[in-house]
């Protein structure tokens, strides 16, 4: 069995997201990435996630061949295999309809920075992509999803702002790994739900100063960054 460890890594976010509730029933999808032999590891289409195991998930090469596995990949493998193409650096992503991410996707709107809870993970709004059209749809509407995606990234960089909010649809979430992506994918659903709450609660609130954004997004991520410990995984850890 080929890639035994990133097999497992796929599974367990696939379970995550479900442990987390962002799917229901078999919504949603979670891959992994290995740049080194060029495959990708992709849950199989509309399988029970309390069916999955390592050897159930299907294995392709960036051009969508199976390279192992006998169940198809998901339907949105060829929206995985842009982004991996699009994106040096992402090996994990992670694409779930949970609901509040969602709703901003639905409404075609952009997560605003709100808080110092948002700028821990995103130094500005989480984007929205344009609307798809009809052409994109009717003719390789996976691929052109991800196609998507990367035309609205081309002047941001997707391992500072990793995820995205498909208009109409949902979002998808990536990273270094399938665990960064399905942790990610918590992170962005959390920031969704905050941000429709202080909208209901104030309507006309504007985002955080750039200063006090800045910040909390350096002194996690940048260069002199001193949130943490050194090799403690700080998907584990708690956020002050």
């Amino acid at each position: 069995m080929k890639l035994k460890t990133l097999r497992e890594a796929v599974l367990e976010a696939n379970l995550e997201l479900v442990r987390r509730g962002l799917v229901l029933f078999t919504f949603g999808n979670a891959s992994g990435f290995d740049r080194a032999s060029g495959l990708i590891v992709i849950k199989p289409s509309g399988v029970a996630y309390d069916q999955l195991t390592p050897a159930d998930l299907v294995i392709t090469d960036l051009a969508g061949q199976v390279v192992e596995g006998t169940l198809r990949p998901s339907s949105d493998l060829a929206t995985h295999r842009a982004l991996y193409a699009e994106f040096e650096g992402v090996n994990g992503v992670v694409h779930t309809h949970s609901r509040y991410a969602t709703a901003w996707a639905q409404a075609g709107v952009e997560i605003p920075c709100l808080g110092t809870t948002h700028a821990d993970y995103f130094r500005g709004p989480i984007p929205a992509t344009r609307c798809m059209q009809a052409c994109e749809i009717e003719a390789q509407y996976e691929w052109n999803t991800g196609r998507l995606i990367a035309e609205r990234f081309r002047e941001l960089d997707a391992l500072a702002t990793p995820a995205v909010l498909v208009s109409g649809h949902a979002p998808f979430c990536w990273g270094r790994s399938v665990k960064d992506a399905a942790h990610t994918a918590v992170i962005v659903e959390e920031l969704a739900h905050m941000a429709y709450l202080t909208l209901a609660i104030r309507a006309d609130v504007g985002g955080i100063s750039e200063a006090l954004r800045d910040k909390h997004f350096l002194r996690k991520h940048g260069a002199n960054a001193y949130y943490g410990q050194q090799g403690y995984d700080s998907n584990l850890s708690n956020k002050e």
